[in-house]
């Protein structure tokens, strides 16, 4: 095998690779946003249905499922303090 040939390969493995890296990071990502926010929308399905007792409730939206996916009971407290601040 001449050099070239291997020079050939390698920079075929290696645009492969970067391909492969450019198209599954969004994919990755998509599936991480997805899946927080689905835990988001049940946190808050969880909460206003405690919520319901003393008629306090969230509205569930992409974002605020979004942001109680990613902050969690955290999250959730945000939510409850913009809600009370704001109205």
């Amino acid at each position: 095998m001449s050099f070239s040939v291997i020079l050939a390969f390698a920079v075929g493995l290696l645009a492969l690779y970067i391909l492969f890296r450019v198209f599954t990071l969004p994919v990755r990502i998509f599936w991480k946003l997805l899946y927080n926010g689905i835990l988001g929308g049940i946190l808050l399905w969880l909460f206003n249905l405690a919520g319901s007792l003393v008629g306090f409730k969230l509205a569930i939206t992409p974002i605020t499922a979004l942001i109680a996916g990613f902050f969690g009971l955290p999250g959730v407290v945000l939510l409850v303090l913009y809600q009370l601040f704001t109205h």
